[in-house]
């Protein structure tokens, strides 16, 4: 802290800070103490011409001043001097600081970097077999600021296991903890800040862009980082080219134009540029002067809100600029502490003090630390006491603290009193360090990085230079205040950069070329569906469900089999109570008229049997319609046939009778008749349902029918059905009935009737015909129709069968004994056949012509 005689000629110093008189800033730049931190800061930037010149290792010149280097190094000493004065953190000890400018080059910053590893007091350093001993002249480093610089000091001083926390260096390949052992930073890796940008791409819909790089270090591991990055989002690179930095003779211009031109030619809307300021510089110089198109470009912290990009000349016309910058505590008392530095640096009493106290640096052979510090005014530093990087110099002085007072064991009351903490001891403090900097508590992770939000940034031109915006943050998850962005095109519309338009829903892309940003849509067809957008193929339902054309999703199969409530069904039953009713009918008159000679001509007993199994006929089709199951597949073709076979037998014996009246000799016929109508008449019906009984035994037997779920013949239902295993057990079940039916018509279709009486045959040829068209179309619709309505054609071919018999054979009967009843006589019904007419004409004419 300031004593108030210094701050009562802070005001005269103030007001001659703008005469141009000298100041003592470069003086400030060191100061004496128990542990001395170094510091590397990029205070100026050297000649092109003298590093590309240099024959002699002699040290470069650099002349031109870097504001926001004076003004982190200012961020540093002000850390230590609050730590010196505070009570809980190393109380009792006082820290110094040897800052050192490295002109932003390798080459200058080795010659500081060796001054810190000199011995104590000297400007040697010793080569020994072992360094455990070994005390240099600062006990840790705080800096440099840029990864290109952090990598050649990272490995020269993790040699001698000399902490180092750098402020700006967020190479992804210095978290290498076998490279760079004693390398910490208090800004994320730059990894951290290619997410962020890989998120911003994706959450504009952004896959179409161009990458680009500053040839160094820097860019080139930034691009191989976002790269892996892209692929794994599903981002398309459509150029990725380096960006020459600017050396002496070397063929910038050239270079610069080539990249460019790619990018122009690969058409796209969204440039990220991960690149050092001096490169960025190169390259929008060109991009201005040749009036290329404007877009948007997705900066990276080196370049965001470097003073080199941002004040030159037409960079307004550039487009859109976005970029993360690193979210730190506000250092309020830092704008104050500047303006109170610059005062002193202007008091000639407190130069002459500073020179006594800080005399013994090797003067001679660092030179003045920062000669152009000396001839600065407060306007010219004012525009970057804000700097977002200002907070991580303050970070990294507490870091070391904390791991000094832990190192030492220190307490409220004081640090014990022992041996000097060596480098490499401090290092072991720093690994997992905790610590509290400006509010904040932050952690070094197991590779010396911290976790630190983003925001993200919005250049807005309202002057000659861009203010920065808050439009978003990134804290592991990206937030974007998407209205607050104002976009370079007309209307304030969001830039497209798409190699091919968005596929619709339903549609999955086909790759075309290399990149599979560029691609045609391809419809998913019924049966597939498109899983997520970035799919290449469509991917095909599972065999439980379907999918319509251009589908998104599958639905669930709805069971379909030949419901109750379907119509085809609704007719068939109403169809069935025709036929039920009818053989019900005809049943009933034959009971109640079983003694006639109609029924007994139809017979007697047998026909009401026959009509009984049609009406079992007619009941089996009740087993097709519904949800099939094991027992009802297994129950339909016995159910249904065994009982046609018991019909048909009668009509067989019926058939035989009306045969053998017809063709043999009438004692013969008399004989048959009396057999075809006794006992012998049933042994004959048990026998040939016997036989169908056999076959249908068989048939459930050997080829048991089986209830299967077809999930492809339906498109969106799953048909249930009985499968037939065997067609041709499924035709020998049929051939018993098919067998009946053809003798039966054998046996009748040839007899003429007499005049006068009733024609038996007939109704039994008819009716028989009836069976055979029926059953004779029932094949090839069978066989044609879709399974889902087999079931419905079966139903079908039972009741026209039963109903075709009726019709042709019972109906007539049921006729003449309702409206006819006088024709229901033996004469007309029972009396002698046409085997009869031809025994009168061997032997008694007379008696033919008395029957007719």
């Amino acid at each position: 802290m300031l004593c108030p005689a210094v701050l009562g000629l802070s005001l005269w110093a103030l007001l001659h800070l703008g005469t141009g008189a000298p100041l003592c800033l470069s003086q400030q730049l060191r100061m004496k103490g128990d542990y001395v931190l170094g510091g590397l800061f990029p205070l100026g930037e050297a000649e092109e011409a003298g590093l590309g010149s240099r024959t002699r290792p002699s040290s470069p010149v650099c002349t031109r001043f870097s504001s926001n280097g004076l003004l982190w190094a200012l961020a540093m000493k002000m850390a230590v001097e609050e730590i010196n004065n505070r009570s809980d953190l190393l109380p009792g000890l006082r820290l110094g600081h040897d800052l050192f400018d490295t002109c932003s080059e390798p080459v200058v910053a080795m010659k500081p970097s060796l001054m810190f590893l000199a011995k104590a007091d000297s400007r040697d350093i010793a080569a020994y077999c072992n360094y455990t001993q070994y005390q240099p002249r600062v006990l840790a480093v705080i800096g440099p600021h840029s990864s290109e610089l952090a990598v050649v000091t990272g490995k020269f001083f993790g040699f001698f296991l000399m902490p180092q926390v750098s402020y700006g260096a967020g190479m992804e390949l210095l978290s290498a903890r076998e490279t760079f052992p004693s390398f910490f930073r208090t800004v994320p890796s730059d990894r951290v800040q290619l997410v962020a940008a890989a998120e911003l791409l994706q959450e504009f819909g952004w896959n179409w862009v161009a990458a680009l790089g500053s040839d160094d270090e820097y860019g080139r591991q930034g691009l191989s980082t976002f790269s892996a990055l892209a692929a794994s989002r599903g981002i398309c690179i459509a150029h990725e080219g380096l960006v020459p930095l600017p050396r002496a003779n070397s063929p910038l211009l050239g270079k610069v134009q080539e990249v460019l031109h790619q990018v122009n030619q690969s058409s796209v809307q969204v440039v990220l540029l991960f690149a050092s300021a001096r490169a960025a510089h190169a390259l929008f110089s060109y991009s201005i002067s040749s009036k290329l198109s404007r877009k948007v470009w997705v900066a990276s912290e080196a370049w965001l809100t470097s003073d080199l990009v941002m004040g030159l000349p037409g960079m307004a016309q550039v487009g859109t600029v976005l970029g993360f910058l690193q979210r730190g505590a506000q250092l309020h008392k830092f704008s104050q502490y500047v303006k109170t530095r610059l005062a002193l640096a202007a008091d000639p009493a407190f130069c002459a003090a500073l020179g006594e106290r800080e005399q013994g640096l090797e003067e001679d052979v660092v030179g003045r630390r920062c000669p152009q510090c000396d001839c600065i005014t407060l306007q010219n530093v004012s525009a970057g006491l804000n700097h977002h990087q200002t907070f991580s110099v303050y970070a990294a002085v507490y870091s070391v603290a904390q791991a000094l007072h832990n190192a030492l064991q220190c307490s409220a009351s004081g640090c014990p009193v022992q041996d000097p903490v060596k480098p490499w001891q401090l290092l072991e403090n720093m690994y997992n360090l905790t610590f509290h900097a400006g509010g904040l508590t932050l952690r070094f992770n197991s590779n010396g990085n911290v976790d630190m939000e983003y925001d993200l940034k919005l250049w807005v031109w309202q002057g000659p230079v861009p203010e920065l915006h808050d439009v978003g943050r990134f804290n592991g998850s990206l937030w974007i205040d998407s209205p607050k962005i104002r976009w370079h095109t007309s209307n304030n519309q969001k830039p497209v950069s798409q190699c091919s338009r968005q596929c619709q829903e339903g549609q999955v892309r086909r790759v075309k070329g290399f990149h599979s940003c560029c691609y045609d849509c391809v419809d998913c067809k019924a049966g597939s569906y498109r899983k997520s957008p970035d799919d290449l193929a469509c991917t095909f339902c599972g065999q439980e469900e379907w999918s319509p054309e251009r589908s998104t999703r599958c639905f669930r199969r709805r069971l379909r089999f030949l419901a109750w409530g379907e119509p085809a069904v609704l007719l068939l039953l109403l169809l069935f109570g025709l036929a039920l009713g009818l053989v019900l009918a005809a049943l009933g008159l034959f009971i109640r008229h079983r003694d006639s000679p109609l029924v007994q001509a139809s017979g007697g007993p047998l026909a009401c049997f026959g009509l009984v199994c049609l009406g079992l006929v007619c009941i089996s089709v009740l087993l097709f319609p519904g949800q099939p199951s094991p027992a009802r597949c297994l129950a339909q073709q016995p159910s249904s046939h065994l009982p046609l076979t018991g019909c048909l037998s009668t009509f067989i014996l019926q058939a035989a009778e009306i045969f053998a009246e017809s063709e043999l000799p009438l004692s013969w016929a008399d004989r048959l008749s009396g057999c075809l109508r006794g006992p012998w008449a049933w042994l004959v019906v048990l026998l040939a349902m016997l036989v169908e009984a056999a076959l249908c035994a068989w048939y459930l037997v050997a080829f048991p029918p089986e209830v299967v779920t077809d999930w492809r013949m339906l498109p969106t239902e799953a048909l249930v059905h009985c499968r037939t295993r065997s067609w041709v057990s499924f035709g020998l079940v049929h051939a018993t009935n098919a067998t009946l039916a053809f003798l039966c018509f054998l046996g009748t279709f040839l007899v003429q009737s007499r005049p006068g009486r009733y024609n038996r045959a007939r109704g039994l040829t008819f009716a028989m015909l009836a069976y055979f068209i029926t059953w004779v179309s029932f094949v090839p619709l069978l066989a044609n129709v879709q399974v889902v309505l087999r079931p419905a054609v079966q139903m079908g071919a039972l009741l026209l069968c039963v109903l075709g018999i009726l019709a042709a054979f019972h109906l007539p009967r049921c006729y003449l004994l309702v409206r006819q009843p006088e024709l229901n006589t033996p004469e007309f019904f029972l009396g002698r056949g046409p085997g009869d007419a031809r025994d009168r004409n061997d032997g008694d004419t007379g008696n033919q012509g008395k029957h007719e």
